[in-house]
């Protein structure tokens, strides 16, 4: 009787240590999209919030947003900014363009990952819309413009970790989509 009930709790342990791996596994699996939710939600790591709409509020308050576009050298792109920088109030909807050329002989489609620095000025930086929610495609020799729709929250003043933030540079990186339909980061 003794071995019996030895035998049985030997296997309800074994039963919950696969249990706890195969939950491990699951979590392990889970953290990247989840993370990548966290940040978009809560603006941690210099990453935009997204937002359905511009707050009712706008403050008499400015604050400049540099743009920056950067390129992997896999992509055979031109990209860069319409505009260098804008002056915005606080609450303000603003639309600004990115320009991207395909200088291949061939159909192309990139990503662009983006991130705003100061990191801590993330949470109160809004995209209403933005090229980077979707992959883009480029005929040979096509040249386009990409808008991104954004204001930075009237809140970023009243927060005393951010109140020395003058300037936000949203800054965007595209990289060559393989044809799987991931970006080949490396």
């Amino acid at each position: 009787m003794e071995l019996k009930k030895k035998i049985n709790s030997n296997r309800r342990l074994a039963t919950f240590l696969i249990g706890f791996v195969a939950v491990m596994v699951g979590v392990a699996y889970a953290s990247v999209p989840l993370y990548k939710l966290f940040c978009q939600v809560t603006g941690y790591g210099g990453v935009p919030k997204i937002a359905e709409r511009a707050p009712d509020v706008v403050l008499e308050r400015a604050i400049s947003v540099r743009f920056d576009a950067n390129t992997n050298p896999k992509l055979p792109w031109h990209f860069k900014p319409t505009q260098n920088q804008v002056t915005v109030n606080l609450g303000e909807s603003v639309l600004a363009f990115y320009k991207a050329k395909n200088l291949a002989k061939s159909e192309i489609t990139g990503t662009a990952l983006f991130n705003v620095t100061p990191l801590k000025a993330g949470k109160y930086f809004s995209k209403i819309d933005c090229f980077c929610f979707e992959e883009q495609t480029l005929a040979a020799g096509e040249s386009v413009e990409m808008p991104v729709q954004f204001f930075v929250d009237p809140e970023i003043y009243n927060d005393p970790n951010t109140r020395d933030v003058k300037t936000i540079t949203l800054s965007y990186t595209f990289y060559l989509t393989t044809p799987e339909g991931k970006s080949n980061k490396s």
